[in-house]
């Protein structure tokens, strides 16, 4: 696979990541972003900028959305069913509702184009040191012809069964995240209240039965109380925690503590936090008394 061509549509904070391992890894990666400073970090950075998801698709045998919204997948769906993109595998890696991405897989197969549902676990900056996990579902063969593509940019992939499973392992992946990240907060607010060097307890606390890969990746960040180079943009999980919220209601299921960290979301937004890292939390938890 080395030298091969891979296509990205999307290069935020993720896809742009996710583009930057690859080329390390030795693909050539023909980028798209309506972004006009998306695609020119894109070129400095070595990759190849593409006119259009279109024209993204058409010069790779397996492509990798990275989306914000699903208008935006709607929208690359219907522009590369416009033609014939057969063999063409398509990795939609955002968080979606599934009817949103069972949508689009309908729409490209129509087009001879195989869509995978392959969310990834990992925050903005493990996606640039290639800390990522791949939930794959979908088509296993087609999931098992992506497999070098995702060794150039994670650390571990999983197929996970028929297509949407993904992104369910996703939502229950997400969950765990927005309850870690508040606790961490917590915690590192106590830290700091109780007279300990809060860098020191993020520390030792990252060695102890109490850690999780949120104190590990977001402590250093609201230890030093540095929320603005964000890795997830608050506005952005604001999202992730409305499609998940509306599955746990779909099935039944209950999340009391997942429940009780969405005003904490919400108040990093009210507070002026939207395009901050999501670690800006502890902002909020330090401005509240018991």
């Amino acid at each position: 696979m080395a030298k091969s061509k891979v296509g990205i549509v999307g290069l935020g904070i993720m896809g742009s990541a996710m583009a930057a391992n690859l080329l390390r890894a030795g693909f050539q990666v023909v980028g798209y972003d309506p972004v006009a400073a998306c695609r020119s970090r894109h070129r400095k950075a070595g990759g190849m900028v593409a006119e259009s998801a279109r024209d993204a698709a058409r010069s790779c045998g397996i492509l990798i959305t990275s989306l914000p919204s699903a208008d935006a997948l709607a929208g690359v769906a219907k522009e590369i069913s416009g033609e014939n993109h057969r063999r063409l595998i398509v990795m939609e890696t955002s968080t979606l509702p599934i009817p949103v991405k069972e949508a689009a897989r309908r729409r490209l197969a129509a087009a001879g184009v195989t869509l995978l549902d392959c969310p990834l676990s990992g925050t903005g900056a493990q996606a640039r040191v290639k800390d990522l996990i791949v939930y794959g579902s979908g088509d296993p063969a087609a999931f098992k012809r992506t497999i070098p593509v995702l060794n150039g940019f994670s650390r571990g992939h999983y197929f996970v069964g028929k297509f949407g499973n993904g992104s369910k392992m996703k939502f229950a992946a997400n969950l765990l995240v927005a309850i870690h990240n508040v606790s961490a907060a917590e915690a590192v607010v106590l830290a700091r209240r109780s007279g300990l060097n809060p860098a020191l307890a993020v520390k030792v606390l990252g060695d102890g039965a109490g850690s999780s890969r949120m104190l590990q990746v977001r402590g250093p960040m609201m230890a030093r109380r540095a929320y603005r180079n964000a890795t997830m943009k608050c506005e952005v999980w604001q999202k992730d925690m409305k499609i998940i919220g509306a599955f746990l209601k779909q099935l039944g299921s209950p999340a009391p503590l997942f429940s009780a960290t969405k005003a904490i979301y919400d108040a990093a937004i009210a507070q002026g936090y939207g395009k901050s890292d999501t670690a800006s939390v502890c902002a909020v938890l330090e401005r509240r008394v018991r």
